[in-house]
């Protein structure tokens, strides 16, 4: 029945995707026509021949077990859904010391505004696991560049898409709302209303920080929506509430076949993540787009799914 419903529904989708890509073949073509015809043409054309890219100097790190070694600069270029690295700017029409495609692979934010700390870390998928690696730009504008490229791509889009731009303004609005107000004495001062901290925190930064603390920072952060109107706050919110690392992401405790102790099982709408129980890293992820069909054993309660490549997962919750 579920594999069933599942056809069915793709099917639908399907459909109405390929009316949408039909209208844009269709519009690129009168485009091309125009466009020998010596006329003027729409943007679809110039988006589809022209893939814009990125190159920077950036940081690279891969971590490994009994290793000291920190981040190493390269020249740093992104086309397509990979990066390459280069030793050197002078040496980016040559073979790159590392290059790696971000198609499928997790991508998750390390930042610090007030150490100035704008790192992205990948989780890149291969025949052994997921192989570990980390960005590290020099500012925010860098960072929100870079960062809105790797998400799409991590999704098998380009920086043609039109989502980019709307992307890279998000991650900066969303940076923006994280500064420090230089003196928060004054905002003490403009504000009067009495503030319970224990209604709005969790109880681990309770114990962490004094109340004093935290009402300072909340009235710091208050600042940064106080212009806004009740809408435009709201919407601030859920944009920076989208940004979070493990938005949209349900977890479950399982067992996976064969394994010998209880992992955590993340669900997003567009891919199925094994993750370490301890420390929440993603240990493995399958795209819901490569996956052939699932089902459910009832009576020991058993989920399988199948992806392309002859790829099986089966796992068992044992909570639910």
């Amino acid at each position: 029945y579920h594999v069933n419903k599942l056809s069915i529904m793709s099917s639908e989708n399907h459909l109405n995707n390929s009316d949408k890509e039909v209208d844009e073949v269709d519009a690129a073509l009168s485009d091309l026509e125009i466009t020998l015809e010596g006329g003027k043409t729409s943007t679809i054309l110039g988006d589809i021949t022209s893939i814009p890219e990125l190159a920077d100097y950036i940081k690279v790190f891969k971590p490994k077990k009994l290793t000291l070694k920190g981040y190493k600069q390269y020249w740093c270029t992104f086309k397509d859904t990979s990066i390459s690295c280069f030793k050197s700017k002078e040496e980016s029409n040559g073979t790159p010391a590392h290059q790696m495609n971000l198609r499928g692979c997790e991508v998750t934010p390390d930042v610090n505004i007030s150490g100035q700390k704008f790192n992205i870390k990948f989780l890149i998928p291969v025949a052994e696991g997921m192989n570990e690696i980390w960005l590290r730009c020099d500012n925010e504008k860098q960072y929100a560049h870079w960062m809105a490229a790797c998400r799409l791509a991590s999704k098998g889009k380009t920086m043609a898409d039109s989502s980019y731009n709307l992307e890279v303004q998000n991650i900066l609005s969303f940076l923006k709302m994280q500064h420090l107000n230089p003196d928060p004495q004054i905002i003490t001062e403009q504000i009067t209303t009495d503030i319970n901290p224990e209604c709005l925190v969790s109880p681990r930064y309770l114990k962490k920080y004094k109340n004093k603390q935290i009402t300072a920072r909340i009235l710091e952060a208050h600042q940064n929506v106080a212009q806004m109107s009740l809408i435009e706050a709201k919407m601030r919110f859920i944009q920076a509430w989208q940004s979070l690392p493990e938005f949209g992401i349900t977890h479950f405790i399982a067992r996976f076949q064969g394994g010998k102790k209880e992992e955590l099982i993340g669900i997003a709408y567009n891919r199925l993540i094994r993750m370490d129980a301890s420390t929440s890293d993603a240990i493995k992820t399958w795209r819901f787009s490569n996956m052939k069909q699932w089902n459910v054993n009832w009576e020991i309660k058993m989920v399988t799914v199948e992806f392309a490549d002859d790829v099986r997962v089966s796992f068992i919750c044992t909570e639910v």
